[in-house]
């Protein structure tokens, strides 16, 4: 039998993007910080986020029906640990950072890496977690090369672009 405590330092050894995950809707606005984003397919382009269902943010993402990925860049770890809080608002999540909206309606951070903007075609539950999946219907990629930021080992880690 696995343990959780086994399962959570395993998986604090898989190395992962740090994201802002964002929703704006008829249910309101809300945004996350996850690393459970992957891709699904290219055809149709969809990705999947997986999300707490004791999560705040769960209920509006579920019925807004709609997503942005936002990639964060090493200059922009700051924000993960603002997402992350449960003790800050989203009112003073979003403020004070810009943000553009894309075809969904959801903010896209400007500066991110990459922005995926989409809208919500499938969910399944698997334990305390929905898995969302969304079909893109815009994506913006980072103008300027910046590096990337990784968690592994419970820590952030800057990723250099090659050169």
């Amino acid at each position: 039998m696995v343990t959780t405590t086994d399962f959570r330092n395993g998986m604090a050894l898989l190395t992962g993007a740090v994201n802002i995950i964002t929703t704006a809707g008829p249910a309101g606005q809300a945004g996350f910080t996850a690393s459970a984003v992957c891709s699904v397919t290219d055809q149709p382009p969809t990705l999947l986020v997986c999300v707490n269902r004791s999560a705040y943010s769960h209920g509006l993402l579920l019925a807004n029906r709609k997503l942005c990925v936002n990639v964060l860049g090493s200059h922009q770890q700051h924000l993960s640990a603002l997402f992350a809080d449960r003790n800050v608002s989203m009112e003073q999540r979003f403020g004070g950072t810009p943000w553009s909206i894309l075809h969904t309606g959801s903010p896209a951070l400007d500066g991110a890496l990459a922005n995926f903007d989409g809208e919500v075609v499938h969910t399944h539950e698997v334990g305390t977690h929905t898995v969302f999946y969304a079909e893109l219907r815009q994506v913006r990629l980072a103008e300027a090369p910046h590096s990337g930021l990784a968690y592994f080992d419970r820590c952030y880690h800057p990723v250099e672009r090659p050169h």
